[in-house]
């Protein structure tokens, strides 16, 4: 019997809202150091591309078979086109991207020789978008607000979530009874004021809270800390191979990872927020929610690169 058994056919609509990226592979061989200087030599067999950032959260809802939507922000350049044949490819319910000038799009490329990674290459801008460019993914947000269960803020720190756009994605959420859960790398969470659900991993709990976390207690201070900051209902806090902490109604519990072997971790912060989001669209509790999202983690740590969990995959765990 399957652990994990959602209904069929319910339609569920969870929305991303973050910073979206270009997750750039350069896949080859090497077999010799340059002349030039004492560095390898790739010989390039292909190059891939895929969402990254909010875009891996989008993934990971299609994964569960659930048509999520998303919204984000692209530079006027090539790499913007690239972006919108990879969100056609994910077939999202919606999807929008709105357009700066004044910015590129995010592109992370990194060199990969026999499924190791010799170097990672960074094209971005991390400055916050202007109120003009908030205004416009507040407008579209607020026209889609009826249709969304649940809102996803996916804050990479590369400018998108402005604390006036933050604010008012809230806002609206908040007047539409729509569920919202953030994962933030900002050490000042109060811009998130009004969440439902703050989701750090432990060095960004840490960071955000000022406390340094070494045991339970000092874990559910950061949780205490963090939850009077932003008002949320509930803080979840991933932490790597020692599993999940929720803190919820005064309280911290603790569930042990799920993971039966980690290869690689990237991108496991967006899949739980994606697991959790898909969970309580679904009705489930908090910790049933947080039950799932870490089996959906601990298949995907199990995999190379940017990776998603099936409903099967979560199951046969």
């Amino acid at each position: 019997m399957s652990l994990f058994n959602f209904p069929a056919g319910t339609k569920i609509n969870i929305c991303v809202i973050g910073d979206m990226m270009l997750d750039h592979y350069i896949n080859g061989s090497c077999d010799r150091i340059s002349p030039e200087a004492p560095v390898q030599v790739v010989d390039i067999r292909n190059e891939t591309y895929s969402l990254g950032g909010a875009g891996n959260v989008l993934n990971n809802l299609q994964a569960f078979g659930c048509h999520g939507s998303i919204i984000g922000i692209c530079g006027n350049d090539d790499a913007s086109e690239v972006m919108k044949q990879e969100l056609l490819k994910a077939s999202p319910a919606f999807y929008h991207l709105v357009k700066d000038d004044t910015r590129r799009t995010t592109i992370k490329s990194r060199v990969i020789v026999n499924r190791h990674q010799l170097i990672r290459l960074d094209k971005e801008d991390k400055v916050y978008c202007t109120d003009t460019v908030a205004q416009n993914i507040i407008d579209i947000f607020k026209s889609k607000a009826a249709e969304i269960d649940v809102l996803i803020i996916s804050d990479y720190c590369k400018g998108v979530l402005s604390p006036y756009l933050a604010k008012r994605l809230l806002d609206i959420s908040n007047a539409n009874q729509i569920i919202t859960i953030v994962d933030s790398k900002h050490k000042d969470l109060s811009q998130y004021k009004g969440a439902t659900i703050i989701k750090p991993n432990k060095k960004e709990a840490a960071l955000a809270s000022g406390v340094n976390i070494v045991n339970d207690d000092t874990l559910e201070e950061a949780c205490k800390r963090i939850a009077e900051v932003t008002d949320c209902a509930t803080v979840v806090v991933t932490l790597s191979e020692d599993g999940m902490a929720i803190y919820h109604e005064n309280r911290l519990t603790k569930i042990p990872t799920k993971a039966i072997e980690v290869f690689d971790v990237t991108g496991a912060g967006d899949t739980v927020i994606a697991a959790l989001g898909f969970a309580l669209a679904n009705n489930l509790s908090v910790k049933e929610a947080c039950n799932f999202a870490n089996h959906a983690a601990a298949v995907v740590v199990a995999k190379f690169g940017s990776a998603v969990a099936s409903l099967n995959e979560i199951n046969n765990l």
